[in-house]
């Protein structure tokens, strides 16, 4: 599992031209699962989402959360995030999971962070063809990957 986490100070979501949802200052995700990931891997993403500090203190140092800021989530499903690039320039997105299996974890990715920081989770659409439009604040952008936990 993949997740990008951008620090925005909004951010919302197209479909057909239309706003499907959108936030003020928080956190921006785009969430991709692999083949192999399955639903023990959540807790532990989920965990590391919603303790980030990456947000500046008073003395300008990253070390607010998401709940000290009263901050929201526009999580989006991205697949793309497993694009693999091994050969020729066109990718290939073989290890992602398909995605009949990873809206099943998605939604229960989103529930969980609902639970744990108990705030509302915005979501784009699952599969469809959306656009991003948001202001990203510092930038600042983490790459989580389950890898690596």
């Amino acid at each position: 599992m993949r997740v990008i986490v951008q620090r925005v100070l909004n951010a919302k979501c197209l479909v057909d031209g239309q706003v499907v949802s959108q936030i003020g200052q928080g956190f921006l995700l785009l969430v991709g699962f692999c083949k192999s990931d399955t639903t023990e891997i959540l807790p532990k993403m989920v965990k590391k989402v919603a303790g980030l500090r990456i947000f500046e203190d008073e003395n300008h140092k990253l070390n607010k959360s998401l709940t000290d800021v009263k901050g929201n989530i526009l999580s989006i499903s991205q697949f793309t995030l497993y694009a693999s690039m091994k050969s020729g320039n066109r990718p290939s997105f073989t290890e992602a999971m398909p995605g009949d299996k990873a809206i099943l974890l998605f939604n229960e990715f989103n529930s969980l962070l609902h639970d744990t920081l108990n705030i509302s989770i915005q979501e784009g659409v699952f599969g469809a063809d959306m656009k991003l439009d948001f202001i990203n604040d510092g930038p600042c952008t983490i790459i989580l990957d389950s890898n690596e936990l």
